[in-house]
């Protein structure tokens, strides 16, 4: 998987998940990948890009839409993930919708 996401031209939206773990896995590193799995097949989804450090994860996920954001939240098993992430495997976190007007890709 490339660690850039390839998006199209804008616009379109990002959401950004930015959040700070618990301590222990819980199980959390394979809801992670199922739910990158699951979002991928969402209609709608156009890439993901991620990074944690000891303390902080960002994730990026990049959509066509509003209403595919929409109807990713509302997936039954997302809601299974985010429930569990409330009361097991984040002490806090912060959720961004934004809409993309204008991007720049770097090469080399």
């Amino acid at each position: 998987m490339d660690r850039l996401a390839k998006t199209p031209q804008p616009p379109y939206y990002a959401v950004i998940f930015a959040s700070e773990r618990t301590e222990n896995d819980k199980g959390y590193e394979k809801m992670s990948e199922k739910m990158v799995e699951l979002a991928s097949q969402q209609k709608g989804f156009l890439g993901i890009e991620s990074a944690r450090d000891e303390g902080l994860g960002i994730t990026i996920s990049y959509w066509e839409s509003v209403e595919a954001i929409k109807q990713w939240k509302e997936h039954s098993a997302h809601q299974v993930a985010q429930d569990r992430g409330k009361k097991e495997w984040y002490k806090n976190f912060a959720v961004r919708v934004c809409r993309v007007e204008r991007d720049r890709f770097f090469e080399m």
